[in-house]
Order: C-alpha cells, then structure tokens, then sequence
C-alpha cells in the first residue's frame, strides 16, 4: 500500500506540473501587429544590463516566412534582437565591440500560438521553444550597445514591422533557467519570475499613447510613421563619420579606417554639377560631435559666389557604419535624389527627393526597401537605371530600373561570381559601364580578384562585353565573355577604383592591385593601373604606387590621352594605413608614362581618404573627400579641391546659409 500511494503522490505532482507548463494558448488574444504601427520604448525609459538578458513572447504570425521582429534594441545588430529571419527564429547580441552572435531555431507555423524564450548570460545564447531548449551557441562577452530604444514588434521606426499577434510579452535583467523557461511557458508571474523583470505587456498594456508596461516599470511607447524618418534639419558643420573595420593584432589597428565621410568607392556618386543652377551638390557621411550616429548630409557649392551651402541633415541612419553612407542623383527636371544605402540586409535602405528643384531645403520619403553599395544613374527622358548591391548567398550585383523613382522593376540579377564581387559604374551618355572584380570561392571575402567589364546601352536590357558581344546574365564563372584581366593566376588582389570613358565611349578602368589583404609593407607593391579599352584590345599598364589597398581615388579623362588622378597616394601621418597626402598625377600618353604635378596636401594631422569624381564635374569643385587619423578614433573634416589642385576645408561648424571655405595652404 505504502508504495502504491507513493507512486499515486508522484503521479499526481507529475500531472501538475503538466498542468502548469503546458497551456493550450497565451493568457490573452494578445496584442495586434498589422505592419504599419511601431512601437517603441525610449531608450531613456528603460535600462537593460550588459551582464545579462531573457526576453520571451507567444507569437502568432501571419506569414512565418517574411522577416519581422518580436524585440529589438537600438540599431540593429548592437545590442540584442529577437526575431524571425530567413525562415528561422533567432535570438542575436552584440556581445563584443567587434561581432555579434546568434542562436537559431525553426520559425512558427503560421497562424499558430508558440512561445519563444531567449536568454543571455554573458557566455552562452539559449533559445526556448514551448518552454524546452531548442538552441545554443556561444558568446562570451557583454551586450555592447543598452542605451538605444527597445521596439516591441519591428527593428526600428520602419522595417520588419510584424504582422500578426504576440502576446505575454517580457524582458528580464538577468538569464533564466530552463526551469524557469518551463514555467514562463506555463503562464506563470511573480516570485523569481518578477526578479529583474524590466516590462511586461499583455493584451490589457495598450492605451491611447501605444504600449504601458505592467509593474515593475512603467514605459510608454507610441506610433511611429514612415514619414517622421526624416529630419530636414540644419547641421551645425562638416563634420564627417569616424569608422573602422576588423580590429587587428598589430601597429595599424584596423584592417581599414579613418575619416569616411566619403566612403565607399563603390558608392557612386557622391557628387553633381548641375548646370542649370551653376551649383555642385554633394552629400557625405556626417555625424555628431561623439560620432555616436550617422547623419545622411546634403549640401552644394556655389559655383557663382565660392560659397559652401549649410548642410541639410536628412536622416540619422542609427548606425555608425559608413557602408550606410548616401549617393546623390540630380534629374532632367533638377530635383536631388539621396540614396541612403545599408551594409546587408540588417538594416533598410531609403530613396529620397527633394521637394523642390536644385533646392535642399526639404525632402520627401519616396521608397524604402533594402540595396548595400548604390550607383543609380538618371538617364534623361528615361528615369532611373540602378545598379546595386544585394546580399544573398554573397555579394551579387543587381539592377533596378524606374520611370518615377518610387516604383521599381524586380530586382534582376547580372553577376554572381563564386562568392560575389565589387563594381564601379559610371554613364557615358546613354550607355552605362560597370567594372568588377570577384571573390573565390572558399579563400574568404578579404581575397579579390580579376577585372570584369559589362555595359547597357538599352536601359539594362540588355549586357555586353566590351567587344559587343551579348551577355546571358547573371554571369556565374570566373572565366566569361567580360574577363579584362587575370589578376588571380598572378596572386594579385585588385580594389576597384573608377571607370571612366575617351571620347569614342570607350572604357578606362582605374584599380589598385597587391599582394594580399592585410595592411603594412608585406604585401607592397599597391600599383594604381588602368585598363583601357583601344577598340580592338584591353592594354593594361602600371602607373604609379601607394601605401595602402584603400587608397581611393578617381580617374579624370580630359582627352582621348591627357587623364588626371587625384588621390592620396603620398605617404601621410599614419602610414601604411588608408588614405595619406593627396597628390595630383598626370599622363599625356594614355597611361604609358605618369607623372606627379602637385603633392596638394603636406604636414596633415591626419591621413586624407576617399577623393571623390562629381558627375560633369566643374574646374571649380573637382574633388571630395575628408581626413581622420588612421589608427584611433578622431574628428573628420571634409574637403575639395579645384582642378589646379587648390585644396578648400569645408568649415567645422557654420551658422549661416553660406560660407567660404577655408583654403589649406
């Protein structure tokens, strides 16, 4: 008998605990998500640790398959995110100053209750699904980021918005056990659960103003609309972004970094002379004085009085990564178009239009979506011919076409080489260029190679090789119709550079080519080259050398002979990293022999990067680009130069409408 009723007793708990963890549904219908409302807690309102983390909601989504978000903080990728990507769900932190981390589990049947529970404990992610373990992955460290909003149901103000319901919602200073992940599921509160608990919205939190927490805390959260993203304020300066990529274990610090303001060369152009209003409109990076954010920052030089425009900030693009940085388009009726652009797809791209004619006062949201490394190209009486950037399965490049710029083609892909590639585009009247490189396959994306050339002169249509010959994209194989050059049967690396065109349309490419990826003398020479197209054959020639891969800058072709480069290939204050002095090169025989006519900048403070070409550019502003120093976070200056090689610093901080800039002598 004694041991029947022990068995009884032991069944009987058995059951409740069953009972207690394995509801059929949430507490509560939970709260609605449509897609179109975001809400938000202002980062100020709640405090989340850096040691430690759980957050945990029952979803019911519309469609599993989109990607959407359950709870994200700050900009996407710095502190944690809880969502659903790619078809699975995901629970991602920043837990160092340089990566994140995620664990992975299958995404929800559609239509369906199911509780998610994450947890970070500063070693190790877990991911609960029903309240069993599902996933984990390691990550030793600390949340980087805890100061920046928390979104409850999107990313941000504007993207992933979910569609659906989520319900029980909850985020804990502190990583819950599995025991604890089985209770949350069986819908239990108070006592440990409560510990550290920082919000809890149910079906019952929503009010006139959005979201209102249970106790502990009380935060308040309100729609958003897309059209609050812009700003269309003044800023206070030129004030460029400071960035870095990929800390290293040695004197340079960085793989590449400075002042990149005018970041990337493939992101084309960040400058044009508009004729019709005598003025060259540009746009760069900016930023604050903490470099805590990057601005989108339009601005012009007016070619009638020498004067420099106040910039208009138009957006903060809650990152400080300057793969984000904008480009510029000005159409056939004079309005302005700012791209601003993301580093893969974690956070969304924007087009931009100014409300009114060669005016940049004011601009209006058109589109938003998602594009990494934009050159769209207005092509008068047609519209836009956008090439791009897209990220799936590596760095493929892709093609946009739209009458309007609001309403876009599908996205068509024209070159995926093994594991992706760079380009550099520009038009030569109707006809569009592009120059690219690729990435083998299994050596990892800080290897490049080769030299591709393809042009349209159908709006896209249609792609050919140099020679005429129709191409069959998406181009597949490193050996094809469009190969200019084999740099990787030489071991050599080749960074992108410009193209541009002799006065028959025919293409010159300029690039940089070394002996590998990383920074310092090992992998000298780095040999500026140009690959010009004479009619019957590509004749690829060596110029001159710099110090470092990222060295940028454009390839200007006067005449059929007489080309221009202004770059910073001088050695500067921190060598061997990017940027350094700005020089000025010539070549009268169509880059057989070069020569420096001017060393421009002397005695900087820090190294000048990123010289940038204006679209029809003017003798008056023929270069952009900024400084910073390139082994430590600084301030960043903005620059232009003249043809003649008069360099002008744009002014750091300005109060007016106009203003000169400062020549540096």
């Amino acid at each position: 008998m004694t041991t029947i009723r022990s068995c009884l007793i032991v069944l009987a708990s058995m059951l409740a605990w069953v009972g207690s963890h394995t509801p059929a549904a949430p507490p509560d219908n939970g709260i609605a998500f449509g897609g179109k409302q975001v809400l938000a807690v202002p980062g100020r309102d709640v405090t989340i640790s850096r040691k430690a983390l759980s957050v945990a909601a029952w979803v019911n989504l519309n469609n599993a398959k989109d990607d959407q978000v359950f709870l994200n903080q700050g900009a996407a990728n710095t502190s944690f995110t809880f969502y659903v990507f790619r078809g699975r769900v995901r629970m991602l932190v920043r837990n160092t100053a340089d990566a994140y981390t995620h664990a992975n589990t299958d995404a929800p049947p559609a239509k369906t209750w199911t509780h998610y529970l994450g947890t970070y404990n500063g070693s190790r992610i877990s991911l609960y699904v029903n309240g069993k373990l599902s996933a984990t992955a390691k990550a030793p460290g600390k949340l980087t980021g805890t100061a920046g909003d928390v979104f409850v149901g999107s990313l941000n103000d504007y993207d992933r918005l979910l569609r659906g319901r989520m319900a029980d919602i909850r985020i804990w200073n502190h990583a819950l056990t599995a025991d604890d992940a089985a209770s949350v599921f069986g819908g239990q509160t108070g006592g440990v659960l409560d510990r550290a608990l920082v919000a809890h919205w149910t079906a019952d939190s929503p009010s006139d103003k959005g979201l209102i927490s249970s106790p502990p805390a009380t935060l308040t959260a309100g729609p958003r609309k897309l059209g609050d993203l812009l700003i269309n304020g003044k800023g206070d300066g030129f004030n460029g972004i400071w960035y870095y990529n990929e800390r290293l274990k040695n004197e340079y610090v960085y793989k590449y970094s400075g002042g990149l303001g005018t970041y990337c060369a493939k992101h084309i152009p960040l400058a044009w002379y508009a004729a019709a209003a005598n003025k060259t409109f540009f746009c760069y990076g900016g930023t604050d004085g903490a470099n805590s954010t990057l601005y989108h920052m339009v601005s012009y030089y007016d070619h009638a009085t020498g004067q420099i425009a106040r910039p208009t900030t138009l957006l903060d693009k809650k990152t400080t990564d300057a793969h984000d940085n904008p480009v510029i388009n000005v159409d056939d009726r004079g309005h302005i178009w700012i791209f601003s652009s993301s580093h893969g797809t974690g956070r969304p791209s924007y087009i931009s239009r100014s409300v009114r004619p060669h005016d940049i006062e004011e601009f209006e949201l058109v589109w938003t979506g998602n594009y990494s490394y934009p050159q769209p190209w207005h092509i008068p009486g047609k519209g836009f011919l956008f090439l791009h950037t897209y990220y799936k399965g590596g760095r493929g490049l892709n093609t946009w076409t739209s009458v309007d710029g609001a309403n876009w083609t599908e996205r068509t892909l024209v070159s995926h080489i093994e594991m992706g590639q760079y380009q550099v585009s520009f038009p030569c009247g109707s006809k569009v260029g592009t120059a690219f490189n690729m990435h083998p396959k299994g050596k990892g994306l800080n290897w490049r190679t080769n030299l591709y050339y393809i042009e349209s002169d159908d709006f896209g249509a249609t792609w050919k090789n140099v020679a005429g010959e129709t191409l069959q994209p998406p181009l597949g194989k490193a050996d094809n119709p469009a190969l200019v050059a084999d740099f990787k049967s030489k071991a050599r690396n080749v960074y992108m550079k410009d193209v541009n065109y002799d006065s028959k349309g025919n293409p010159i490419i300029l690039v940089v080519t070394s002996g590998g990826y990383a920074s310092g003398p090992r992998n000298d020479p780095r040999t500026w080259t140009t690959a010009r197209w004479t009619g019957a054959a590509w004749d690829i020639r060596e110029g001159f050398r710099s110090d470092n891969n990222y060295d940028t800058g454009p390839l200007y072709v006067e005449n059929d002979t007489t080309w221009r480069v202004i770059a910073p290939t001088e050695t500067g204050p921190q060598p061997y990293n990017p940027g350094g002095e700005i020089a000025m090169w010539r070549t009268e025989d169509a880059g057989q022999n070069w020569r420096m006519v001017r060393q421009m900048t002397t005695n900087s403070e820090f190294n000048h990067t990123y010289v940038r070409r204006p679209v029809n550019a003017h003798p008056d502003f023929y270069g952009l680009w900024a400084d910073g120093h390139g082994r430590q976070p600084s301030k960043s200056r903005l620059y232009y130069c003249n043809r003649a090689g008069d360099v002008f610093m744009l002014p750091e901080t300005i109060a007016t409408p106009l203003a000169k800039a400062t020549r540096v002598e």
